[in-house]
């Protein structure tokens, strides 16, 4: 074969190489920059996997964000890189305090003690606290993957401050993710955190009645 027809062989193997590769390499750029970035509420709460650090940089910066909450208990404050072609890093804790955002860690743990509501669960409780200043919002809620723990705690405030039934939870959560086939009681996460879960306000115990029209006692 002579010098020039290798030259094209080359030429179009790489070609094809590049048509076939760049793809998959914009791909994982765009999953890793927006990895399951969506809105709970638009303008107030969001949720989405770990992002790199520009992808956190871009999403604090464009929906606002006062306070970054994740439940990834494997890695509570992780090492960000910057994005999928430049590996430098930083803590994501170190991140939110350049951008002047509130960084919150909540181990969102399962225990037989939690079973029948025996005993409250601290990661709730931690959660609500947060989620009950007005000055924490606009809030983006991460784990891992986006897709199990920030699936029951995304449950846990539409029950809680949505007012949503268990029903309507469990389908959101089912619809981002979670899975149809995992998303039952036989699932930790479920059972404790969103089918035994209680809003507050249904805890609260009514007063006494107040007659429609009360009687005067004068007479």
């Amino acid at each position: 074969m002579r010098k020039c027809d290798w030259a094209r062989w080359a030429a179009g193997l790489a070609l094809a190489g590049f048509m076939v590769y760049a793809p998959y390499l914009y791909y994982r750029f765009s999953l890793e920059h927006t990895k399951r970035l969506r809105p709970i509420v638009e303008g107030r709460f969001y949720r989405s996997g770990c992002l790199t650090a520009d992808g956190f940089r871009d999403a604090i910066e464009r929906l606002k964000i006062k306070t970054v909450i994740s439940f990834w208990d494997e890695n509570p404050d992780p090492s960000l890189r910057a994005n999928r072609f430049h590996s430098a890093t930083i803590k994501e804790s170190e991140l939110c305090k350049s951008l002047g955002v509130d960084f919150k860690f909540i181990f969102v743990d399962v225990s037989h003690e939690y079973y029948g509501n025996r005993k409250p669960i601290k990661a709730i409780e931690e959660f609500l606290a947060i989620m009950d200043k007005e000055e924490s919002y606009p809030v983006l809620i991460h784990c891992k993957a986006g897709l199990h723990r920030t699936g029951v705690m995304a449950a846990v405030y539409r029950m809680e401050y949505d007012g949503w039934s268990r029903d309507e939870a469990m389908r959101e959560l089912r619809a981002h993710g979670f899975g149809h086939f995992t998303a039952n009681d036989s699932n930790d996460y479920i059972l404790q955190y969103v089918l035994q879960y209680q809003p507050r306000a249904a805890k609260r115990p009514s007063g006494p009645a107040v007659p429609a029209n009360p009687v005067s006692r004068r007479k």
